[in-house]
């Protein structure tokens, strides 16, 4: 918690190893014997691999949760989900504020990096509003699901409900249903409607930001006060819930009678954005299919939020380029505001990092294991978009996989443009530039 002392860092350095430091002392007690069931050490890449998965809220797992990890360890992936979802600098002066800190002009820079705020002002407040409205929602959905739960394991269904509630809020995906089957996730609760709306909502929820529940809860319904920002994320979100919905409806699950035909099909629509559960084996998909929960789970969710991902802006933006060149348009614009040509240069190196990372990733990984290209796309795909989703090869996978696994997550949920500022954060501008010269694309 000391991070924001070091008075010399960027926000973005700041941000970086925060990140890292909760990963590293989440891997030193996962490593612990009690955090074992069996009682044992766990190895260091294990270890660190379930606590990169769960402080970057991804929920890629090499060994069952509720089997192989203690209550000890099961409290701890938890913890590391909560510091993970609501962001390790939120956390960190949430304790600063509660212990009566006085908040500092390059602290409130860090906290507005972290949370994609528009402006410092007011960023204290926020912070109060999003562990105030976490906590809440949290509890809300624990609340919902404790009866079904406790209906199917005794008193013990108060803490499942309590996991899967933070799991789902903050988009982890991790979940304790190996008590019944290992690596089962939310498969035998897919006609159960509870759970099933229960876990996207706050899925949802917690993937369209707290900016934009902040501009819902001062402005109420009223369309024409949201901020431009928020009215691209909900009109994005919408779209990109609704045509997978059709699509799983009338492809895939036709087999499904009708009410747990609608279910599976939105649940699997909402969960690649980017929560991790499943309700159907996904292996059983068709390839086209697999293919749009790829493109679903590169996505992801928005910004501020606990979701990972391109994010629902970055893809806007570039879709909304391309139809301002298709009409031979100078500029970008939403709802009658234009976009400035910085944030199309961000979009296009965030898409490009993504797809390259996800791309090459998978590509290595098919090489080193010996796998189809589509499965480990799946797996690379999943790890930078920091979903969980998988086709059951991740606990199989080597050594080197796993790193790149490790190191997909983190830059997923870091975000790509936070680790290269922070790299580059010594490097001068140059005044001078270069002549100009015309280049042919397209």
């Amino acid at each position: 918690m000391r991070m924001f002392s070091f008075k010399k860092l960027t926000s973005f350095q700041i941000i970086v190893l925060g990140f890292s430091g909760v990963i590293l002392f989440g891997t030193i007690l996962l490593m612990l014997p009690f955090s074992s069931r069996e009682g044992m050490i766990t190895p260091v890449s294990e270890a660190l691999f379930t606590s990169t998965s769960a402080v970057c809220v991804t929920g890629l797992v090499l060994h069952d949760t509720a089997t192989y990890w203690s209550a000890f360890g099961q409290f701890v992936i938890l913890l590391l989900i909560q510091i993970g979802g609501m962001g390790v600098i939120t956390v960190a002066a949430s304790v600063a504020m509660i212990s009566g800190r006085k908040i500092s002009l390059m602290q409130r820079s860090t906290m507005q990096e972290a949370v994609s705020a528009p402006k410092v002002g007011g960023i204290v407040r926020l912070t109060n509003f999003i562990v105030k409205t976490t906590l809440t929602i949290e509890l809300l959905g624990a609340a919902v699901m404790a009866p079904v739960f406790c209906r199917d394991f005794g008193i013990k269904g108060l803490w499942m409900a309590l996991f899967h509630s933070v799991s789902a809020f903050c988009n982890a995906g991790f979940d304790l249903m190996g008590a019944t089957k290992a690596f089962s996730s939310l498969t035998g609760y897919a006609s159960e409607p509870v759970i099933n709306l229960t876990v996207m909502s706050l899925i949802v929820i917690g993937g369209i930001g707290f900016l934009t529940w902040d501009d819902i809860r001062s402005s109420k319904f009223r369309w024409h006060k949201y901020r431009m920002q928020s009215k691209v994320i909900l009109c994005t979100t919408v779209l990109l819930l609704i045509i997978p919905t059709v699509y799983f409806f009338f492809f895939e699950f036709t087999a499904f009678g009708l009410g747990k035909r609608i279910l599976c099909s939105l649940f699997q629509s909402v969960t690649p954005r980017t929560a991790g559960f499943n309700t159907v084996d996904l292996t059983s998909l068709k390839e086209s299919g697999q293919a749009i929960i790829i493109l679903l789970m590169l996505i992801g969710g928005s910004p501020g939020s606990t979701a990972g991902g391109m994010k629902t802006t970055t893809v806007a933006v570039l879709f909304a380029t391309a139809l301002s060149t298709f009409r031979r348009k100078e500029y970008t614009h939403f709802f009658g505001r234009r976009i400035e040509d910085g944030v199309v240069k961000n979009a296009a190196t965030i898409g490009l990092l993504y797809m390259t990372l996800f791309f090459f990733g998978g590509l290595v990984i098919s090489m080193a294991e010996g796998l189809p290209i589509l499965t480990c796309l799946f797996e690379t795909a999943s790890a930078v978009g920091t979903v969980g989703l998988s086709l059951g090869v991740t606990p199989g996978l080597g050594t080197l996989s796993r790193l790149i696994l490790i190191l997909l997550m983190f830059f997923g949920r870091v975000g790509g443009l936070t680790l290269i500022f922070a790299a580059l954060s010594g490097t001068q501008k140059q005044a001078a530039k270069y002549p100009q010269e015309k280049i042919t694309v397209g």
